[in-house]
């Protein structure tokens, strides 16, 4: 018995790959491309040594959230260890030579907003209490409607340095304080040392931790122990002094909007707070 040719039977080919054709087909036709954005960075790259990936650089490139990137925030592990987010940012950002940690605070929450619109969109809905009245209203927030502070703009009574670092004197005690930025990494450092403090029941002191970690100089003073001396001692009036201009000199997003009191119409200058429906929106 002969096997015929389907080819001479029917004049059509022997479609011996059609099934492996098939399935390269369909593999094509559910392949998506996750969109991406580039994210303005309020540094400009400007802060980075060489041979940083951001050195220089004013934007950086980031993917849109997917249903993958929500599995991360919702992981109760992550939750516990405070990793959610800073492992989501890693996650979006293209460039993987990038890492979270090193980035300073202003980029990250840049990156941080920008993730959060391509994921849930640019509105924001959070509870305030108004300092008026006590009224307690949930409001309602533009995330596109944030500005950018580079901190390339003239601050009188500031002189940046060549290592990006910010001198200026304190009204009360007249010293010259010199401040520079810090990264994400130890802004967790900060937050460790808090959560440690907290454990040995010691006495919480956020405001001269944070002091400790930005202040490079007193009058010239670079030692440990002249700067730990300073902030334990400065006048609460410095202290607020500082915390305003190191805001104003320091490139990073602004995070304030203005809102009115439904109740009793007064209008005050909030600071967007990061509640958890920022990125787990009802």
């Amino acid at each position: 018995m002969t096997v015929r040719n389907n080819e001479d039977r029917t004049g059509a080919p022997i479609q011996d790959n059609a099934p492996v054709e098939q399935m390269a087909q369909n593999n094509e036709a559910f392949s998506f491309a996750t969109p991406t954005e580039f994210v303005d960075l309020p540094t400009k790259g400007k802060c980075y040594p060489e041979g940083h990936p951001l050195h220089n650089q004013e934007t950086v490139e980031i993917r849109y959230m997917t249903a993958k990137d929500e599995d991360i925030l919702t992981s109760q592990s992550l939750l516990k260890k405070g990793l959610a987010i800073d492992r989501l940012l890693q996650n979006v950002i293209v460039d993987k030579s990038i890492k979270v940690g090193e980035l300073y605070t202003g980029d990250k929450n840049a990156i941080l907003v920008a993730a959060r619109i391509t994921g849930y969109g640019e509105d924001y809905s959070a509870n305030l209490t108004c300092q008026a009245c006590g009224t307690n209203e949930r409001y309602d927030f533009d995330l596109s409607d944030i500005k950018t502070n580079y901190g390339d703009g003239e601050v009188p009574g500031t002189t940046r340095t060549e290592n990006n670092t910010f001198i200026f004197e304190l009204p009360k005690s007249k010293v010259s304080v010199e401040v520079r930025m810090i990264t994400g990494l130890e802004e967790k450092k900060l937050s460790d040392l808090a959560e440690k403090r907290k454990k040995l029941k010691l006495p919480e002191a956020p405001l001269t931790d944070q002091f400790r970690s930005i202040i490079v100089s007193v009058n010239g003073h670079t030692s440990s122990d002249a700067v730990g001396s300073f902030v334990e001692n400065m006048p609460a009036l410095d202290s607020k002094y500082l915390r305003g201009m190191y805001a104003r000199v320091t490139p990073n997003i602004d995070l304030t909007q203005d809102v009115t009191c439904p109740n009793c119409s007064n209008e005050t200058e909030v600071q967007l707070p990061f509640t958890v429906d920022f990125f787990w929106p009802k």
